[in-house]
């Protein structure tokens, strides 16, 4: 099971299977547009905060096997290297996801985030041909210009720190350049969006230190899946700029604390940085959100009266429901998550994160898998945007926020 409380997971529903827009409604795609955007996502560098590829490959049996599946080729998923040079997608970040449940256990979220970093290791190491670490921009433009696919990695919750300091640095020398820092439950940094109970009204002290530490060591602060009080202490005290690898804006998911509001986004593009828009249907649409128990309550009833039922035709009936209730967004959702920001604040304020491999059967018509890209590009310049803001939506905005936290540590 991966992502509780926000993902539909393999036990609830979903099996695998600053320039303004110049026009907010989308006109019939083009056959020179949908080229134009085909030719754009492989001449810009795309970037992507948020592909949760290693744990995906750990809950599929890979790391107690010490073994990778064939990613020079298509693997079932989201993400692999064909899908990611047919969308253009050429700098994606790792997510080093730890399961909060492992924060009962004094040492296991360290242990797990060294396991998969260690996985993203041999990736490379065994496919040289295709992919290769990146530590900055740089090294990612390096890599871009020699054909290969750049694996940074980000750490999905900040609980593998544990209760020391000293590890934001190692885990900044085994190449982590973003820690996200909490997840679906409170930890010893900070409260999470999903924790009713607020266990800090915000960071902790040590949770203080940490960003403090994140700062001095080059380290990208990650508020996404943070609680509003959470963000609000780290604006008040991080002097670089942060990101939100994989958020989405509250305006169209109203009471979900976990997209950002109109002033959070406000106060993160004031303070430089970055929301990289993501790509799940309940992260767009309200719809899809109201559904989700819905939906639920419907497989249930599905296995009571089908208790022999097989795998196979459970996952087949969960993706009828899903078409016949219109679940899924669609990728003009995303471009209007994207137009929502660019209006607020500015083009220079807005990226992507898909969670691709993290959301589950949940993902945009359209807006796939990493094959997708430039039909989101498409869709940007079908609203009258120009190559120049694409540009740094695809990977400039995010650039500028990792060398600027570089640059502060003294690392770029």
């Amino acid at each position: 099971m991966r992502k509780l409380l926000f993902t539909i997971t393999l036990t609830s529903i979903f099996l695998y299977s600053c320039n303004k827009p110049k026009e907010t409604t989308t006109p019939e795609a083009t056959p020179d547009i949908r080229t134009q955007a085909e030719t754009l996502a492989k001449k810009f560098i795309i970037t992507d905060g948020h592909i949760d590829l290693p744990y995906k490959l750990a809950e599929e049996g890979y790391m107690a096997k010490g073994t990778i599946p064939d990613l020079s080729g298509e693997i079932d998923g989201n993400f692999d290297y064909i899908k990611s040079k047919k969308g253009g997608l050429d700098v994606p970040f790792m997510s080093i996801y730890l399961p909060a449940s492992l924060q009962k256990t004094s040492g296991a979220s360290k242990v797990l985030a060294d396991s998969l970093i260690s996985m993203v290791e041999q990736i490379v190491d065994t496919y040289p041909a295709h992919f290769a670490l990146a530590g900055s921009p740089a090294e990612a433009i390096q890599n871009f210009e020699k054909g290969l696919i750049s694996l940074p990695m980000g750490m999905e919750n900040g609980s593998g720190i544990e209760d020391n300091i000293e590890n934001v640095k190692y885990f900044y020398d085994r190449g982590i350049r973003y820690v996200t820092l909490t997840h679906s439950k409170n930890n010893l940094i900070c409260d999470s969006s999903y924790d009713p109970t607020r266990k800090w009204n915000g960071l902790s002290p040590f949770g203080r230190e940490v960003v403090k530490e994140m700062n001095a060591q080059g380290i990208m602060v990650d508020i996404a899946h943070v609680s509003d009080s959470t963000f609000y202490q780290v604006m008040e005290m991080t002097d670089v700029p942060c990101i939100a690898s994989h958020s989405s804006v509250r305006q169209f998911t109203p009471g979900f604390e976990r997209n950002m509001s109109d002033d959070m986004i406000k106060l993160l593009a004031k303070k430089n940085g970055v929301i990289q828009i993501n790509f799940g249907s309940t992260f767009l649409l309200q719809k899809s959100r109201q559904l989700y128990d819905t939906a639920k309550m419907a497989l249930k009833e599905y296995k009571a009266q089908n208790p022999n039922a097989s795998d196979s035709a459970i996952t087949a009936f969960s993706n009828q429901w899903l078409i016949d209730n219109d679940f899924f967004a669609d990728v003009k959702d995303a471009a209007d998550h994207i137009d929502y920001v660019v209006k607020l604040v500015g083009v220079d304020y807005v990226g992507l994160g898909s969670d691709f491999d993290g959301v589950g059967n949940s993902l945009p018509n359209r807006l796939k898998t990493a094959a997708d890209y430039p039909k989101l590009i498409e869709e940007l310049l079908n609203r009258g945007y120009s190559e120049e803001d694409i540009e740094k939506i695809c990977y400039k905005n995010v650039f500028r926020v990792w060398d600027a936290v570089l640059k502060a540590a003294g690392k770029s």
